[in-house]
């Protein structure tokens, strides 16, 4: 199965649109978020040989516009999708959603959406001293569970804790997407790699909101399983 990164603030080449936010293309049917705006994320598709037909739903991690942004080119451009969002996201999203004939579902507990493809369901969080809710992906395959973030507002730890109860038999393969680490001290983020270690998670590709210090930080324990992760970017997992 194939995760392709559709948004970032980072690419592979220069005929990709950057910014800030991200995007996942996930088995070429399932995209998890968004990015900041709609017009790149075509155009990035488009580059990438994206069949916008082939898509089935647009998984969100949370209420943020880096992570929203893109959606609303999307539905304009294919109006059967399907959303899935947590049930806190606000009414102005949900009432935008079906205005461009989306088909939003609120999940309220860990969902199937596709073949090997789940969504967590909300996990909560804090972000600028507010409640927030987020959710993550889930991808199973021979290699294991890969799970896709947005920026971790819960803590990536408290995430990945979720999804172990989840599937509690199958052992994490890719853990990756937005740490949310860019603010926090040296020993946070060491302490962080330190419990993604002792979860067993085999491959790390931190990206979005992590932050350079703490990417660096990744890099220098995890070495090449590292994956950099910008616009054009295909991992098989």
């Amino acid at each position: 199965m194939e995760i392709k990164v559709l948004f970032d603030s980072q690419a592979i080449d220069r005929k990709y649109k950057t910014g800030w936010g991200l995007s996942f293309l996930v088995d070429d049917q399932i995209i998890f978020d968004t990015g900041e705006n709609g017009e790149w994320l075509i155009e990035n598709m488009i580059n990438l040989n994206v069949d916008i037909n082939r898509i089935k739903a647009v998984a969100i991690s949370h209420d943020h516009w880096d992570h929203t942004g893109g959606l609303w080119e999307l539905l304009r451009k294919k109006q059967d999708l399907t959303i899935y969002c947590c049930q806190d996201f606000s009414r102005d999203f949900k009432q935008k959603v079906k205005m461009l004939k989306g088909n939003l579902i609120e999940v309220d507990r860990p969902t199937k959406i596709a073949k090997d493809i789940f969504i967590s369901a909300q996990i909560p969080g804090e972000y600028a001293g507010r409640f927030i809710s987020e959710q993550a992906l889930v991808i199973k395959s021979n290699k294991g569970i890969s799970v896709l973030t947005g920026c971790t507002h819960p803590g990536i730890i408290k995430i990945l804790q979720k999804v172990r109860k989840i599937f509690p038999r199958d052992k994490f393969y890719l853990v990756a997407g937005g740490f949310h680490l860019i603010d926090k001290p040296t020993e946070i983020c060491k302490y962080i790699v330190e419990q993604l270690k002792e979860l067993k998670v085999k491959i790390v590709g931190p990206t979005h909101c992590t932050g350079d210090e703490a990417r660096a930080i990744f890099k220098k324990e995890y070495k090449e399983n590292l994956i950099e992760l910008r616009v054009g970017k295909v991992v098989n997992i």
